[in-house]
């Protein structure tokens, strides 16, 4: 690791909270420093405008999405069920994580104590699970709308939507347990500095002076034995849609069928390729600038919240057509 570079940038809060808790091992400290983002402090507060700029939006765009859903009957099939659970993960998201991000580059409120720390970490990891589980619920129904849809409303009844969203939640709650379980137990006494602006599970366990092997491990494992095999699965599944898309007899068909899945297809690309990149260079990265190890992940982890209520609004008919009726409505 590059220690005297980041010695450099947070040496002026190392006297200060180094001398606390570094003295003595610490099992459980009172509190986490967060940095923000590394090197750029003085840049926080412009950096603060997008940032408060994708919060605002998030939030009003997913509440939109879940107001518009259930507002409308005709929205009260699967597909929008499901868009409705990807709004609550992204509100669930920006909610725990954001709020406390802009207070560091708006006020300098660099602390966090151990629990809320421990807390934030179990909710932002639980969401991205099961935000995964989401998209493979969309992609199956996807699968059955296009590939076998004179069934799909037998197969895809309101009870089998509800097991499925539980069996998704109960996943993603579950796996990430661990997480703050394993953070708790380790000795803590290098630093109780996290170079990031909010607390993630690697970044926090990379501070106890112990092996922290199996958190590594457990990490990885969620990584590509659960999000990678999610990843596999809707992979295959698009193969199956995509093979009866070209099949269609005309290409005003195939153009129409693809788009009922195409606004899909585009959140679940921006959710796994950088979600992948940026945590395997997060473990395994040396020579990276740290700014960049930490702007750049802070981005990928806000921007899919913001962007999703936009790419299904924009891109499908339903919503957006139910909006401009609202607005209509009002406007009359």
């Amino acid at each position: 690791m590059q220690e005297t570079p980041f010695s450099l940038r947070v040496g002026h809060l190392l006297p200060k909270c180094m001398s606390d808790s570094n003295k003595t091992d610490f099992t459980n400290p009172s509190t986490f420093i967060l940095l923000g983002i590394p090197g750029l402090e003085t840049a926080h507060i412009w950096i603060s405008i997008p940032f408060c700029t994708m919060y605002v939006i998030a939030v009003l765009g997913n509440i939109g999405i879940l107001f518009i859903v259930k507002r409308e009957p005709s929205l009260h099939v699967p597909m929008y069920y499901f868009l409705c659970m990807l709004a609550v993960t992204d509100l669930v998201l920006c909610m725990s994580t954001l709020p406390k991000t802009l207070s560091i580059f708006w006020f300098n409120s660099r602390e966090i104590s151990f629990s809320a720390c421990l807390t934030q970490m179990y909710f932002v990891h639980c969401v991205s699970v099961i935000e995964s589980g989401v998209f493979v619920a969309m992609a199956l129904d996807r699968y059955v709308a296009i590939c076998d849809p004179l069934r799909h409303s037998t197969i895809l009844t309101n009870p089998v939507v509800v097991k499925v969203i539980l069996a998704v939640v109960l996943r993603g709650s579950m796996i990430v347990l661990p997480y703050p379980f394993l953070a708790r137990q380790w000795p803590y006494c290098r630093t109780n500095i996290i170079p990031q602006s909010y607390c993630a599970h690697i970044a926090v366990v990379k501070l106890a002076c112990a092996d922290t092997r199996v958190n590594s491990y457990y990490g990885l494992f969620v990584l590509f034995g659960v999000l990678g095999l999610d990843a596999i699965f809707i992979a295959m599944t698009y193969i199956q849609i995509l093979r009866v898309i070209f099949s269609l007899p005309t290409k005003d068909a195939r153009l129409k069928t693809f788009g009922t899945c195409s606004s899909h297809l585009c959140v679940i690309l921006a959710f796994y390729i950088p979600g992948l990149f940026f945590s395997l260079m997060y473990r395994f990265a040396q020579n990276v600038p740290l700014h960049f190890q930490v702007l750049f992940p802070n981005m990928y982890l806000f921007i899919p919240p913001m962007l999703n209520p936009i790419v299904y609004g924009m891109r499908t008919k339903q919503i957006w057509v139910t909006l401009l009726r609202l607005f209509t409505h009002k406007g009359a």
